[in-house]
């Protein structure tokens, strides 16, 4: 053990001798005696509790994901509950999972832990999404939830969730006092626990029905603007082939699919199952195009109008178009979101529900490409840090203070929103609105790519590209923040031919945004680059945006930009 530091050394020494860890656990870690770094990477630390909960590998130590880190994160979250106002009766908290492994098991976890605190706990009977746990502390009006999901990383992560009472993730300010709560508990000692049968008896443990589910999917499908359309002819003649992924989305999408009229949909059976392993891709994640790959093939055989995939916990949809020659192209999250405020602005004015004082909030790493759309139609245009909880911070201001109505939401990474009745992404909304546009446009002889095009030609070539570096455990922590060190202390004057005309470091809170640790380069020809550590994933992201003549244009445009910026990230 002498090769550890001293921090992982006596914290691993407190596992092995705690009568409080199981023997299974106990033995996981004996068994890693001869691996110094193995240990080192599960001990340094404890798993961190950020803005966006706790996100690690699954297994035993202080920094990785189990039953011991998920029940002292709950006895920290349980405190701040209890110190939420409740208009009557006990506080109560809404959990749900996805289908990631151990994912049930640390359900049940954090529901006792709240039990045994005196808060009343709602739990579904299997797996769900997380944009139906956001709806449903809404619809219950519960004082918080928990989402135990770790989105679209790889089989061997999983992650926790906290929201508040509106239904989205914890703020910064709302964060940072469960973080104070958790500091103080000790993992082993400090945890309060109730058997499952005593929950259940002193009727803190309740067990929700179809009746939810229900409520969810019939809420999702009211925001469709086109369902007597759809359900006429419009869904009967357009063909969609949807892949879950292995996750939550299976049965929600195909339910709000079917109930606004669409009859031609058609699942991947290989992905449509729940699988903790993913084991028909590389990763669960439908930004790539590689997890299309069956969707894809059976789409080609039925000769499909539009792919759609949802990742694990259904908070982020992917979708697939066929261009001028008939083959599949891949969507970027940041043309998806276009496609989408031009169908659902421009359906509402046509509709005469289009208000006067309509909003549509993104993040600063989005597009201005959805902006410019929206602005076209009159709406006001709000930027927010990269999280969609304040997206649905900014949806309850506007909730609160009458002064904008909400209309859409959206970030560059597949997170879409319509409709007011949750507070976080919804790739189950998005699934339908995608396809009901699909269909509407394909009823005028245009397909959705016919459509971008148009926008491009409407509004400017605006193209963007993102690229990541993956730098994992203690030493990758480092190499990311000297990454972004160096960019802060010696910025560039000039890249790819144009000038840096102004540097917006985030770290000093800009524009009245949360302190974030982001760097922006805005170029003298309108484009821009975006330097941002992942909360979620050991990643740098850098973000490209232009704006061309043409699509080629921007293209070279984009390819020279991220080429330039990326050789002094990589340190070349």
């Amino acid at each position: 053990m002498t090769e550890l530091s001293p921090k992982a050394a006596e914290t691993l020494t407190r596992w092995l001798e705690n009568p409080a860890v199981d023997t299974e656990t106990k033995a996981e870690l004996n068994a890693l005696k001869d691996q110094p770094k193995e240990l080192e990477e599960r001990f340094y630390r404890d798993l961190e509790f950020g803005t966006g909960g706790l996100r690690g590998i699954i297994g035993a130590g202080s920094n990785r994901m189990n039953k011991y880190t998920v029940g002292r994160a709950t006895q920290g979250f349980a405190n701040f509950i209890l110190e939420q106002p409740v208009s009557e009766g006990r506080p109560s908290v809404v959990i749900a999972h996805d289908s990631r492994r151990f994912s049930p098991e640390f359900t049940l976890e954090a529901a006792l832990v709240l039990a045994a605190n005196g808060i009343e706990t709602y739990l579904f009977r299997s797996l769900r999404s997380t944009p139906q746990l956001s709806f449903s502390v809404r619809h219950l009006k519960a004082t918080g939830g928990i989402v135990i999901t770790a989105s679209h990383n790889p089989p061997e992560y999983n992650g926790y969730k906290v929201y508040n009472s509106d239904g989205g993730q914890l703020v910064p300010h709302e964060a940072e006092e469960v973080i104070s709560y958790i500091l103080e508990v000790d993992p082993f000692d400090g945890v309060k626990r109730l058997s499952q049968e005593e929950a259940e008896s002193q009727g803190l443990l309740h067990w929700l029905d179809d009746a939810a589910d229900e409520a969810f999917t019939d809420t999702v499908a009211a925001v469709s603007l086109a369902s007597e359309e759809i359900a006429a002819s419009l869904g009967r003649d357009f063909r969609i082939v949807y892949t879950p992924l292995h996750g939550t989305g299976n049965l929600p999408v195909r339910q709000v699919l079917s109930k606004i009229g669409f009859t031609a949909v058609h699942v991947v059976p290989e992905q449509e199952q729940p699988d903790s392993e993913f084991s028909t891709v590389k990763s669960p994640n439908p930004e790539e195009r590689e997890a299309f790959t069956l969707a894809m093939k059976l789409g080609e055989e039925l000769n499909a109008d539009l792919l759609i995939g949802t990742d694990p916990d259904a908070d982020r949809m992917g979708a697939v178009v066929r261009d001028n020659e008939g083959k599949f192209v891949v969507l970027s999250g940041n043309q998806s979101g276009a496609l989408m405020i031009h169908y659902y602005l421009s359906r509402l004015q046509e509709q005469g529900k289009l208000p006067s004082n309509g909003a549509v909030v993104k993040t600063i790493v989005t597009s201005e490409m959805g902006a410019a759309v929206a602005s076209h139609y009159g709406a006001t245009v709000f930027n927010t840090l990269t999280g969609f909880k304040y997206i649905g911070e900014k949806m309850t201001q506007f909730e609160q203070s009458g002064d904008y109505t909400y209309l859409f939401g959206y970030e560059e990474s597949y997170g879409y929103l319509a409709g007011n009745y949750a507070r976080d992404k919804d790739a189950v909304l998005a699934a339908m609105l995608i396809a009901e546009a699909g269909a509407y446009y394909k009823a005028q002889g245009k397909t959705l790519y016919d459509v971008l095009q148009g926008l491009y030609e409407q509004f400017g070539y605006f193209l963007e590209s993102l690229e990541s570096r993956t730098l994992k455990g203690k030493d990758g922590v480092a190499q990311i923040q000297g990454i972004m060190n160096e960019w802060r202390s010696n910025p560039p004057q000039k890249i790819a031919g144009l000038a840096v005309s102004e540097i917006q470091d985030y770290a000093l809170g800009l524009n009245g945004l949360p302190k974030e640790n982001v760097l922006k380069y805005l170029l003298a020809d309108g484009s821009w680059f975006c330097l941002r550590p992942s909360g979620t994933e050991p990643k740098i992201k850098v973000y490209f945006a232009v704006v061309g003549e043409s699509l080629q244009n921007a293209k070279d445009k984009v390819a020279a930009l991220s080429k330039q910026v990326m050789a002094r990230v990589d340190g070349e």
